[in-house]
């Protein structure tokens, strides 16, 4: 459920910014009725994305219990982790200058006359945040079947994502809106080094596939077993491996993996923040013209 809630709560966060700064920049230069266009773009790329998701979930269970699956499973634990790398640290250098670029793009599509280019752009950013956020569900739905496939265990992967969703939504509303201050800096930040953790943790499941599959024939001796005090398959243990990638018999390469990987990557993303990749001063709206005395002007 915890995975599930912070997947959404930031990609939510960072998808509804984009939307409201592009909506801002409409009212602000007069151009409201290019509304339609924007949420259009926006309703296609969440039906795509929930479309594309639900079915490649259904596909690979086709599978279930072959090699077939483990590959999928591999690919998508992979996958994830270096898009929650990559995503994270991008967000860090670029969301300082991300208000400019939309509203650069936005006025080349309004100069041409190009209304589906509103919407174009629309659903290319929020398309990007919802193909992400339909990769890291799936590897985390896979990771957690391992421990502890129930149908009750399913409502609360799907309960955390509608409740991050639905914190997502209203502190975009609340910032966007009312005129609410969070430091978005901090938040970022914050949410960043807990997704890496996440991230830890597929790599050394993606480590544990793969030396089942006898793709990596080294590193495999065990380290310990906690199987008889937590194991992975209770509710407990289900929650560790969710939330820190904790294994009740590790082998040693998924020990160094996880190790190696969150040591570095949190380094180096503390670093990056403490220099010129800094979000940059508490974000109070999209952009800052489009707000008086701390309080954006409501579209």
């Amino acid at each position: 459920m915890i995975p599930t809630f912070v997947i959404f709560l930031r990609e939510g966060i960072e998808a509804s910014m984009i939307v409201a700064i592009l909506l801002a920049y409409l009212q602000r230069i007069g151009q409201r009725r290019h509304f339609r266009d924007v949420f259009s773009g926006v309703a296609a790329a969440l039906v795509l994305t929930l479309g594309g998701g639900v079915a490649a979930f259904f596909l690979i269970r086709q599978y279930e219990g072959s090699n077939v699956q483990t590959y999928f499973e591999t690919a998508t634990y992979l996958l994830a982790a270096v898009i929650l790398t990559y995503m994270t640290f991008w967000m860090q250098r670029h969301a300082k200058g991300l208000a400019t670029e939309l509203e650069r793009r936005s006025d080349l599509a309004l100069s041409k006359g190009r209304r589906w280019g509103l919407g174009l752009l629309a659903f290319q950013a929020v398309g990007r945040e919802g193909l992400e956020t339909m990769v890291f569900t799936l590897a985390i739905i896979f990771a957690s079947d391992r421990q502890a496939a129930s149908p009750v265990h399913g409502k609360l992967l799907l309960l955390g994502a509608a409740l991050g969703l639905a914190v997502a939504l209203s502190v975009a509303f609340a910032i966007f809106k009312l005129g609410v201050r969070l430091n978005m800096r901090k938040f970022f930040r914050v949410l960043g080094i807990v997704l890496m953790v996440f991230a830890a943790g597929l790599l050394a499941d993606a480590v544990e596939n793969m030396q089942q599959l006898h793709w990596l024939r080294f590193g495999g001796h065990v380290l310990w077993n906690t199987s008889g005090t937590i194991s992975e398959a209770s509710s407990f243990g289900d929650v560790l491996h969710s939330l820190v990638g904790y294994a009740d018999h590790p082998t040693v390469l998924q020990v160094l993996v996880w190790f190696i990987y969150l040591v570095v990557s949190t380094i180096l993303f503390i670093r990056l923040g403490k220099s010129g990749g800094r979000l940059g001063r508490t974000v109070d709206s999209p952009t800052a013209e489009s707000q008086k005395d701390g309080r954006l002007t409501s579209p």
